[in-house]
């Protein structure tokens, strides 16, 4: 190899290392690193262009000056708030299209945040099976129940076809079915499936009346949090998490139920390992505030009675946020520590996941508000439900304290909340498409 040869390769290889340093320079860029962290779809509410746009814009590299524009290709409108529906934002340097960003607007909604300490009655969709029972006759102990193959967790829904929601109900079926000397035909919903099956009512030596050889049960109570209502239809949600029988620890199936005002009465603190605990009790005047017809796995939703429950902090409708729009940092939860004052404790959003299908573990929260933590120690049963407001709009509920840190907690986004309810945000339909 020539001397020119040997001069040309040393050319290239210095051009070739002065490539390799511009290009691992670019991908620590700010603007790269920018670029690339910008997803490829997005989901915002109605009115919502100008945090779209502040998430997007002002992507510019100080090493080349060159700005990153912006524009919309799809309908305008759906930016300025105008209408719902799917649009595109296309990335531009300079004339050139670089990223395109799908983006889904959802309507504008508003609900006025809770915090009211609230009770909770709930009346099962037939009656639980908690337990088997052992009826002793001639010297054995036998359980026509257990027999019959129904087992803990099991909701009876009819006997002799005839629909049940009350003990009541079952003792006076299972008395004349066992005067009659028949068998009781049984339906019954294990794990969303039904079947049926036979039982014959015993009566115990020396007792006088039949028995099915099961512990049942028809009704649940509790104290929670309201999270929103939706003043025009009256809509609302609470808990943030299903409510399941203690006993089972199975998700009650609801036929319907109450939600009452309370007043709080003392606080267990949270210690690490030991959740604390609201002790509270039922309004004397027993203040119905609305019924309850759903029970899910993102709390209590129905009806409210009145549409213009007041917590004296944050009466007014509030928009709601989408989980892309939370951000880690500084935020608010309304609860009630004592009788039935809401008040604002500061909070800090440590995490935030954008879902695709709805869960209850959305974010990590932590309680920053020094009294909070001098009164309960940090997040403590029956907080949950208790709404989060971040930069004036409702972002989600407290669902679930972590046991060895009672500072810190679960909370779920508020969209899947309101879909529960009924309020169709569509982020489904967009996390679906």
């Amino acid at each position: 190899m020539g001397a020119r040869g040997v001069n040309d390769l040393k050319i290239r290889y210095v051009i070739g290392f002065i490539l390799a340093v511009c290009m691992i320079g670019l991908a620590f860029s700010p603007a790269i690193k920018h670029f690339v962290a910008i997803p490829t779809s997005m989901t915002v509410f109605e009115g919502s262009e100008e945090l779209l746009m502040h998430n997007l814009e002002g992507i510019e590299s100080k090493e080349t000056s060159s700005a990153i524009a912006f524009k919309n290709q799809g309908h305008r409108t759906y930016l300025s708030g105008e209408e719902a529906g799917n649009s595109e934002v296309v990335m531009t340097v300079g004339k050139w299209p670089v990223k395109a960003i799908d983006v889904s607007v959802l309507p504008k909604i508003e609900v006025v945040p809770g915090g009211q300490s609230i009770g909770v009655k709930l009346n099962t969709e037939g009656v639980l099976v908690v337990g088997h029972h052992l009826i002793e006759k001639k010297g054995q102990q036998l359980s026509p129940g257990e027999d019959a193959g129904i087992k803990v967790g099991d909701m009876i829904t009819k006997l002799d076809g005839v629909p049940i929601h009350s003990m009541n109900e079952v003792a006076e079926l299972v008395q004349q079915a066992g005067k009659e000397e028949k068998d009781l035909k049984l339906e019954v919903r294990r794990n969303q499936k039904t079947f049926e099956t036979t039982l014959t009512p015993e009566k115990a030596t020396g007792d006088h009346l039949y028995r099915m050889g099961l512990y049942i049960r028809d009704s649940a109570a509790g104290v929670g949090t309201l999270t929103f209502y939706e003043p025009k239809s009256g809509k609302y949600g609470a808990l943030g998490h299903v409510i399941a029988d203690t006993d089972t620890h199975k998700a009650i199936t609801v036929h319907d139920g109450e939600v009452m005002r309370s007043s709080v009465t003392s606080i267990e603190k949270g210690l690490n390992g030991e959740p604390g605990e609201k002790l509270a009790r039922i309004s004397q005047e027993r203040d119905i505030l609305g019924n309850i017809e759903k029970n899910s796995s993102f709390g209590i939703f129905g009806k409210l009675n009145k549409r213009d429950l007041k917590n004296d902090i944050a009466d007014k409708p509030l928009p709601i946020s989408s989980a892309s729009e939370v951000k880690k940092g500084p935020a608010q939860m309304l609860t009630v520590v004592d009788g039935e004052k809401v008040e604002k404790f500061d909070i800090e959003i440590v995490n935030s996941i954008t879902q695709a299908t709805p869960a209850t573990k959305g974010m990590v929260i932590k309680v920053t508000d020094k009294r909070l933590l001098e009164e309960t120690g940090g997040i403590v049963q029956g907080m949950s439900g208790s709404p989060i407001i971040q930069n004036g709009k409702i972002i989600g509920a407290v669902t679930h304290v972590f046991v060895n840190d009672p500072t810190s907690g679960y909370a779920c986004h508020i969209g899947w909340m309101l879909e529960e309810a009924g309020l169709h945000t569509g982020l489904v339909q967009a996390k679906a498409s």
